[in-house]
């Protein structure tokens, strides 16, 4: 019987650096052996959420099981918690135990990394990443790795949060300034980050003709962050991203646009057509999927 390596999160995240973590989910987009049932989303008394995320490839099998409790935003507990599991799939037995809001940041910010470097007309920046919890820090530190950017701008509901974000970011070398107006800050920045509960619109403004943006924060019908005006314009004014099918009855955003999701192209297929960067403005709309965290887990199991 082989013991259960069961890792903290510092411990998860050193598995996890930003490249090859990318390069991970490149490389199992390209597997034929991945398989991704459905995840089950329960609704919890409170407004949370259980999620249950099962995938397996050739090797291994994981579940990621976490909740999701936005009530906990701006209380010092973490919005998600969890593990993901990791067994062997020839014995059964299990592997690893990863930390689960450590995989779900750093998955989710490498996702957004790998469409930048495939899509992103400007991938230099400035950046502009709006919310400045969790997944603003998982992201300025994938695009400073992954991108080279070296100036960002943040926006945030919360002061002391972005402030804090533009601290953490001088100590990586950029130039940081904290900003009131997103939409104001959209004609400086042709890399937007939007990662915000997404209880209610953040963008609303224009983009640059060679802007990417990558829209993390709404997983559920019900969600935004983009204003529906936006999203129509990006989509008949440059190129919509998905990253992957579940988009099409998950993505709040594009489908309270009244856009035919089902219609856009995922980020796989984008990777398998091997186009040049498209033209005009890219919106990047990212969901979540346990293909993600099995990337992540493959990664960490090496």
């Amino acid at each position: 019987m082989t013991d259960t390596v069961l890792l903290s999160a510092t411990q998860t995240a050193a598995r996890l650096p930003w490249l090859p973590l990318a390069a991970e989910i490149a490389a199992l987009l390209a597997d034929a052996a991945v398989q991704v049932p459905a995840r089950l989303v329960q609704p919890l008394p409170g407004g949370g959420s259980l999620f249950v995320m099962p995938a397996l490839d050739g090797r291994i099998a994981i579940t990621k099981l976490i909740t999701f409790t936005p009530a906990n935003a701006g209380s010092g507990r973490p919005a998600i918690q969890g593990d993901v599991v990791v067994f062997d799939l020839a014995s059964g037995e299990r592997r690893l135990v990863l930390d689960g809001p450590t995989v779900t940041a750093r998955r989710t910010a490498a996702v957004s990394l790998l469409a930048a470097q495939t899509l992103a007309p400007n991938p230099q920046g400035p950046l502009l990443i709006v919310g400045a919890g969790v997944q603003g820090r998982s992201h300025l530190e994938a695009f400073v790795a992954g991108l080279g950017v070296r100036e960002v701008r943040i926006a945030s509901r919360s002061a002391d949060s972005a402030r804090s974000l533009a601290d953490h970011a001088r100590t990586l070398g950029l130039q940081a300034e904290v900003v009131s107006d997103p939409d104001a800050a959209l004609a400086d920045c042709p890399l937007v980050v939007t990662c915000t509960p997404a209880s209610g619109v953040v963008l609303r403004a224009r983009p640059r003709a060679d802007a990417f943006i990558a829209a993390v924060g709404a997983f559920t019908p019900k969600m935004v962050e983009l204003a529906p005006d936006l999203c129509r314009h990006l989509a008949t004014q440059g190129t919509v991203v998905v990253d992957t099918r579940d988009a099409d009855h998950e993505a709040g955003d594009l489908l309270q646009a009244g856009l035919d999701v089902t219609r856009l192209a995922t980020l796989q297929e984008m990777l398998q057509a091997k186009k040049n960067r498209p033209h005009g403005p890219v919106l990047f709309k990212s969901c979540g999927w346990a293909g993600w965290d099995l990337a992540a887990a493959r990664l960490a199991s090496h």
